[in-house]
Protein backbone atom coordinates (compact mmCIF):
# COMPACT_ATOMS: atom_id res chain seq x y z
CA UNK A 1 0.00 0.00 0.00
CA UNK A 2 1.24 3.60 -0.97
CA UNK A 3 0.54 6.58 1.37
CA UNK A 4 -0.10 10.62 0.03
CA UNK A 5 -0.56 13.80 1.83
CA UNK A 6 -3.24 16.40 1.79
CA UNK A 7 -1.52 19.71 1.18
CA UNK A 8 -2.76 22.74 2.84
CA UNK A 9 -4.04 23.62 -0.66
CA UNK A 10 -6.15 20.37 -0.50
CA UNK A 11 -4.88 19.02 -3.01
CA UNK A 12 -3.56 14.90 -3.43
CA UNK A 13 -0.75 13.09 -5.43
CA UNK A 14 -1.99 10.00 -6.63
CA UNK A 15 1.05 8.04 -6.79
CA UNK A 16 2.49 7.09 -9.94
CA UNK A 17 1.96 3.15 -10.05
CA UNK A 18 -1.58 4.08 -9.46
CA UNK A 19 -1.82 6.69 -12.30
CA UNK A 20 -0.08 4.72 -14.63
CA UNK A 21 -2.14 1.19 -13.80
CA UNK A 22 -5.28 3.03 -14.36
CA UNK A 23 -3.90 5.00 -17.29
CA UNK A 24 -4.65 8.68 -15.82
CA UNK A 25 -3.36 11.05 -17.97
CA UNK A 26 -2.58 14.75 -16.39
CA UNK A 27 -5.65 16.75 -16.56
CA UNK A 28 -7.88 13.84 -15.47
CA UNK A 29 -11.31 14.76 -14.46
CA UNK A 30 -12.81 12.79 -11.52
CA UNK A 31 -16.24 12.62 -9.40
CA UNK A 32 -15.66 12.93 -5.82
CA UNK A 33 -18.14 10.70 -3.32
CA UNK A 34 -18.11 10.58 0.05
CA UNK A 35 -18.41 7.11 1.51
CA UNK A 36 -18.00 5.78 4.97
CA UNK A 37 -14.61 6.97 6.29
CA UNK A 38 -13.28 7.68 2.95
CA UNK A 39 -13.62 8.92 -0.30
CA UNK A 40 -14.33 7.61 -3.84
CA UNK A 41 -12.43 9.13 -7.36
CA UNK A 42 -14.47 7.84 -10.18
CA UNK A 43 -12.91 9.00 -13.05
CA UNK A 44 -15.27 10.89 -15.64
CA UNK A 45 -15.89 9.38 -18.73
CA UNK A 46 -15.56 12.03 -21.47
CA UNK A 47 -18.13 11.53 -24.31
CA UNK A 48 -17.76 9.29 -27.27
CA UNK A 49 -16.58 10.78 -30.36
CA UNK A 50 -19.02 10.55 -32.61
CA UNK A 51 -18.64 11.51 -36.64
CA UNK A 52 -21.26 12.92 -38.50
CA UNK A 53 -23.01 9.80 -39.60
CA UNK A 54 -23.52 8.83 -36.17
CA UNK A 55 -25.67 11.28 -35.86
CA UNK A 56 -27.31 12.53 -38.96
CA UNK A 57 -30.84 12.25 -38.67
CA UNK A 58 -31.13 13.50 -34.97
CA UNK A 59 -32.27 16.63 -35.77
CA UNK A 60 -35.68 14.80 -37.48
CA UNK A 61 -35.54 17.27 -39.86
CA UNK A 62 -36.95 15.08 -43.18
CA UNK A 63 -37.26 17.58 -45.94
CA UNK A 64 -35.59 18.69 -48.90
CA UNK A 65 -31.63 19.44 -48.28
CA UNK A 66 -31.07 23.24 -47.65
CA UNK A 67 -28.28 24.97 -49.69
CA UNK A 68 -25.46 27.25 -47.31
CA UNK A 69 -27.15 30.29 -49.06
CA UNK A 70 -30.47 28.88 -47.52
CA UNK A 71 -29.29 28.75 -44.24
CA UNK A 72 -27.32 32.26 -44.22
CA UNK A 73 -30.51 33.73 -45.13
CA UNK A 74 -32.74 31.74 -42.63
CA UNK A 75 -30.25 32.90 -39.61
CA UNK A 76 -30.03 36.51 -41.34
CA UNK A 77 -34.00 36.32 -40.52
CA UNK A 78 -33.66 35.40 -37.18
CA UNK A 79 -30.68 38.12 -36.28
CA UNK A 80 -33.46 40.43 -37.39
CA UNK A 81 -36.29 39.15 -35.75
CA UNK A 82 -34.43 39.10 -32.19
CA UNK A 83 -33.11 42.51 -32.58
CA UNK A 84 -36.97 43.91 -33.80
CA UNK A 85 -37.87 42.09 -30.33
CA UNK A 86 -34.93 44.41 -28.59
CA UNK A 87 -32.72 41.71 -27.87
CA UNK A 88 -29.27 42.49 -28.56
Amino acid sequence: METTKLSSKGQVILPRSVRDGHNWPPGTEFAVEAVGDGVLLRPLKPFKSTTLQDVIGSTGYSGKAKSLADMEKAIARGVQERNARGRY
